[in-house]
């Protein structure tokens, strides 16, 4: 005998925009991302720190190839769905020179939204018009960020700052480079996402040089059966 039933599920709603500095135009700009529908829906963004142009190392190419590596490891089974251990993986697997920091977020079908971050790529937790929850960036000091490298003596996954956050639909989540958060105020991110219910859309207004992803969470009914033998 087979028993049937039907639960809720959140799922993700996604849209990305992405705006290279004037002066980085000619290469795409520094900043990389991936999204990835697994279970819940994982999204992360990378952005190259541009003093390695100053050694002649193009700074986008670590930031791409971790979020390659990021978005071909997410289903790994050593990876067990944890951002911790996805950053690892990926960090490790990187060959490139370069550094870059990095924020992923892992959403569980349930309703919890897993977090970590390495640097001051950042992400907000919007409901009903208020911001709810904001990471926080990690800095050595003004304009020197955490960041995953190449070279030995930097940062790890070991030093991410990691959070655990219940979301609900209707939830809107705001994540990008620190380029979006260091030049758009609070109140004007609220108001863009007040203002334009489409993610896709909302992108679209914010006008600064930035990487940014717009994630608005939905439910979906999953047919959850189960045999039963008497």
């Amino acid at each position: 005998m087979f028993a049937f039933s039907f639960r809720p599920e959140l799922s993700l709603s996604v849209g990305i925009h992405a705006i290279p500095h004037p002066d980085k135009v000619e290469k795409g700009g520094e900043d990389a991302f991936f999204v990835s529908s697994y279970r819940g829906g994982v999204m992360a963004v990378a952005d190259g720190v541009s003093g390695w142009a100053e050694q002649d190392v193009d700074p986008s190419l670590f930031s791409k190839e971790l979020m390659a590596n990021a978005s071909r490891l997410v289903d790994d089974q050593e990876v067990r769905y944890d951002p911790g251990f996805l950053i690892d993986k990926a960090h490790t697997a990187t060959t490139s020179r370069g550094s870059a920091t990095i924020i992923l977020a892992m959403l569980e079908e349930v309703g919890i939204l897993k977090i970590g971050n390495v640097g001051d790529c950042g992400l907000k937790l919007l409901r009903e018009g208020q911001i709810i929850f904001a990471t926080a960036p990690q800095e050595h000091y003004f304009d020197c960020p955490y960041q995953l490298s190449s070279e030995g003596s930097a940062q790890t996954y070991l030093d991410a700052s990691f959070s655990i956050v219940e979301v609900q639909k209707g939830d809107v989540i705001v994540m990008g480079s620190d380029g979006l958060f260091d030049n758009v105020f609070d109140h004007e991110i609220v108001s863009i996402v007040t203002k334009h219910t489409d993610v896709a859309e909302s992108c679209m207004y914010m006008y600064i040089p930035s990487l940014l992803i717009f994630s608005k969470l939905h439910v979906f009914w999953y047919n959850h059966y189960s045999k039963v033998i008497s």
